[in-house]
């Protein structure tokens, strides 16, 4: 079987091939579903072995002392004997998980095989295919509980026996400084136990999270907001708990524990934070410190742990099995919610590379999980859907683009002529000097007819192949109804037009990849898809003044785009696709734009018959984006609102009409004047596109990006059909 491990003294993670271990008598032989990272404990140790042997011993003074002991005991040469080669030997990481049950040990008689169960321990539920678990050190996951969300079992279990030593009480005020993974769940413990919470981090986009998850309030460690919200939340008295769950070598989180914590009040340490007490403060307030000792009663027993004695509950109410048992209740009663703690799913295979990228800063994460996808079934969910992004492939020496002279207008055709064609297209290029409106080609007579006299085209026709081999003809708009526009692109692709579709490019995969056969077929890949707003004016000057961001960001785009009438086509799902298939690519094309990346995974979920649609979707640096696609909201309110949040910094868009930036606690910009009306970049979009025509230059936007975009709308069908995220896997 596979397992991650360490080699402390050089630094080095593998993933290694290791036996399976024995199923022995008090425990079960599980088989891993998923396995939590600890982006705190986990990186820390991490971190720690790519140090040199001084940095080591000055991270881990505990561990110094110990070996001045036994050289004092054994002498030099034994101790460093010992001490290298305890360094220099793989060590396990991991310790929580979800797995299913695939052996039964003697004497246990409270799961059975095929049973769904979370694990925990640091020598039990590590990152490996196959674990053997004692009987005190895991717990049956209740019905209905996705595995993903049963694998937080044991860092829930952290929070929940740190919540435990604060002793909270109803209409309590609480501040938690450390929102990583543990503080997350703290704030929500409490805030399910009738805590008002303030949190403290210096991650807006930390504290932005912790507040949608229920916190009152939420600041920087120096922010004046955190102490205005402690003081209005506790009438000036100070909080009755302060939890840390910070980690790092500054003092300042027990500094402002004392600050804002009321007279004998009680600080809960949980991580692993610098503890110098200002006496005077401390002593001051007679303030109680407890430590938290992780899962909780029976920790570090080996009578607990081990050989399965349990503690009498008339004694000890909450053991750390008991706490496990408590957390995955929790979950399952929607308590606690960890799906938008998940910042990234790997696979068990990508370990090395996954630590490898939350070392460097390139993962931005709260929570990270490896999924074993061959037991992903197995474990009571559905098999996580993955859909291919299909390569692009241009032969060498494609098809020419030669750029036209300045005096030679751009000859465009059209094949539709539709509401929105007639509506949003042709008027911006009727009147546009360079061009001309050749050829419309339409189904029927009359429409072309109508067409031809409105805009001037100069010829209309019903016969496509006429105008697909017409060589003055230099582009071809497709402006039809959605399940032609995958054919129509790949025959005027292969007829050597530049091609402008509107979206959707594709109703289906299989769609898809036919139109990048013409690609690789033809060489031709001059194709743009309609994806306008990423052109829209306010949109471009919002982006320019929110400037570059250097952390990862969390989108929200707001679609009410309301009901449709009776009869219209956009019904017809049997051939047109769903409605989100059809319109979706906007919203994700303008999210991926703003975020400079394309999608690795999203995760849909819908409402009864999918009037209403959730689609999260997430970025390579750890950014989000979540589109809400609504039918039920009332008519009068935008159809589109859009907040950008990361780097301390909002970019707000109002339907197109009106653009803020803020920046700390002022506007730093906001846009001037209402437009006359909503302008969603058509305008622009049309003259990158004719320039791209005219000069041969570059396309506005890469076919890689279009295909993407493209790929990630259909995958949305997926996650609803699957229940699951959806992996975009790029092909090489």
């Amino acid at each position: 079987m596979k397992q991650v491990v360490q080699n402390y003294k050089s630094g080095e993670l593998a993933v290694l091939d290791v036996p399976v271990p024995g199923c022995k008598p008090g425990g079960v032989l599980v088989r891993s579903a998923y396995s939590l990272i600890s982006t705190g404990t986990e990186l820390m140790k991490v971190s720690e072995a790519g140090m040199s042997m001084l940095g080591k011993a000055r991270s881990r003074p505990d561990q110094v002392a110990k070996v001045m002991q036994s050289v004092a005991t054994n002498g030099i040469p034994a101790t460093y004997r010992k001490v290298m080669g305890k360094l220099d030997s793989y060590t396990p990481l991991g310790y929580s998980l979800c797995g299913v049950v695939e052996q039964v040990g003697a004497g246990i008689d409270d799961v059975k095989v095929g049973d769904l169960v979370a694990c925990a321990g640091n020598e039990h539920a590590l990152h490996a295919e196959l674990n053997w678990v004692p009987k005190n050190l895991y717990a049956p996951v209740p019905d209905g509980l996705a595995p993903r969300h049963a694998a937080f079992g044991t860092v829930g279990s952290i929070a929940l026996q740190g919540v435990r030593r604060g002793e909270p009480q109803l209409g309590d005020v609480a501040l938690v400084i450390g929102l990583g993974l543990i503080g997350q769940l703290v704030v929500q413990l409490l805030a399910a136990s009738g805590v008002r919470v303030v949190g403290v981090d210096p991650d807006p986009v930390r504290c932005e999270l912790a507040e949608r998850l229920g916190a009152a309030a939420c600041g920087e460690p120096a922010s004046a907001a955190v102490e205005a919200a402690v003081a209005e939340l506790t009438g000036g008295h100070g909080v009755d708990q302060v939890y840390l769950a910070a980690g790092g070598g500054s003092n300042q989180p027990v500094e402002l524990a004392a600050r804002l914590c009321r007279d004998r009040g009680r600080v809960v340490d949980i991580g692993k934070c610098r503890l110098d007490l200002p006496w005077n403060a401390y002593y001051e307030k007679e303030l109680d410190v407890r430590f938290s000792r992780s899962y909780g009663p029976g920790r570090y027993d080996p009578e607990y742990e081990l050989e399965g004695r349990d503690y009498p509950i008339g004694y000890v109410r909450w053991t750390e099995r008991r706490n496990l048992a408590c957390f995955l209740d929790l979950l399952a009663r929607g308590s606690v919610d960890v799906e938008p703690l998940v910042s990234h799913i790997a696979a068990f295979d990508d370990a090395v590379e996954t630590y490898q990228r939350l070392k460097d800063g390139d993962l931005k994460a709260v929570a990270v999980l490896f999924r074993y996808p061959e037991h992903a079934r197995e474990a009571g969910e559905a098999q996580a859907p993955a859909v291919a992004v299909p390569a692009v492939n241009r032969p060498s020496g494609g098809a020419p683009t030669p750029a036209r002279s300045a005096n030679v207008p751009v000859r465009l055709a059209f094949v539709g002529a539709g509401n929105y064609a007639t509506s949003m297209l042709l008027p911006h290029l009727a009147e546009r000097d360079g061009v001309m409106l050749s050829t419309v080609v339409t189904t029927t007579a009359l429409s072309a007819a109508n067409a031809k006299r409105k805009f001037g085209f100069a010829e209309a026709t019903t016969d496509l192949d006429a105008v697909l081999g017409d060589g003055s003809i230099d582009a071809v708009f497709v402006v039809t109804r959605h399940s032609s526009h995958a054919e129509l692109a790949r025959k005027a692709l292969l007829a050597g037009k530049t091609v402008f579709v509107e979206k959707p490019l594709a109703l289906t995969e299989d769609e898809l990849a036919g139109v990048l056969a013409a690609v690789e077929e033809s060489g031709n890949d001059r194709l743009q898809v309609g994806f306008n707003r990423r052109f829209a004016p306010l949109l471009n000057e919002g982006r320019k003044r929110f400037s570059a961001r250097t952390g990862p960001a969390s989108l929200r785009y707001l679609v009410n785009a309301g009901r449709l009438q009776h009869g219209s086509w956009y019904l017809q799902q049997g051939t047109e696709g769903s409605r989100f298939t059809g319109e979706g690519g906007h919203f994700i094309d303008t999210a991926s734009w703003l975020l400079a990346a394309d999608p690795v995974s999203l995760y849909a979920v819908a409402t009864s018959g999918h009037e209403d649609l959730q689609v999260v979707l997430r970025y390579p640096d750890g950014s989000t984006a979540t589109i809400s696609y609504v039918t039920t909201g009332a008519p009068g309110f935008p159809k589109e609102t859009l907040d950008l949040v990361a780097d301390g910094k909002v970019l707000r868009l109002d339907d197109f009409v009106r653009a803020s930036v803020y920046d700390g606690r002022r506007k730093r910009w906001v846009s001037s004047r209402l437009p006359k009306a909503r302008d969603k970049g058509q305008s622009a979009e049309l003259a990158a596109f004719i320039k791209a025509v005219r000069t041969g230059g570059p396309m506005p936007v890469p076919l890689e990006s279009l295909v993407a975009t493209t790929a990630a709308t259909l995958a949305v069908q997926a996650g609803l059909a699957g229940g699951a995220p959806v992996t975009l896997a790029r092909a090489r």
